[in-house]
């Protein structure tokens, strides 16, 4: 979904335009039934934050709605059932990511973007993973998709 050269090579995050907004996004959630009449102020903010993050993701308005739909519609049971999820989890160490992020989620911290860095921290230590063999499991369990290289940035939206 991300931005590329015709070579093939991605476009660096910094030389990478946005064109959508928070009314963009508020549109999108809107027509898909996940926001009922206009956004309340912390809605808005949300909004604003979705529109930065992820408008610099993509170049089309139907991809910021595919990754707006990863946050509003997750369906654990269809995910599962994809070639994609079984490719994933046949992996070495997949399920023992899963259990030790689940241990780790249910600390009762209060998961901010620094506490999700701290688990990332913490499994990298404690599994020597890296790569997909620690990031498509966790792609895989919070976004519903293994997903590209990039996608990891999303995590800490």
């Amino acid at each position: 979904m991300s931005e590329r050269l015709p070579n093939g090579s991605e476009i660096p995050e910094s030389e990478r335009i946005n064109s959508f907004s928070a009314a963009d996004v508020i549109s999108i959630l809107q027509e898909n039934g996940w926001l009922a009449g206009e956004p309340a102020e912390k809605q808005l903010e949300w909004c604003t934050r979705a529109a930065a993050l992820l408008g610099l993701q993509v170049t089309e308005r139907s991809a910021l709605a595919e990754l707006l739909a990863l946050v509003f519609q997750y369906d654990a049971k269809s995910i599962l059932q994809t070639t994609e999820a079984h490719v994933v989890m046949s992996r070495y160490a997949a399920r023992d990511v899963l259990r030790q992020l689940a241990l780790l989620l249910l600390d009762g911290a209060e998961l901010t973007t620094d506490r999700f860095r701290e688990i990332i921290a913490h499994l990298k230590e404690n599994m020597d993973l890296r790569g997909r063999e620690l990031f498509h499991p966790l792609r895989l369990a919070l976004a519903g998709r293994s997903g590209e290289a990039n996608s990891t940035a999303s995590f800490c939206y």
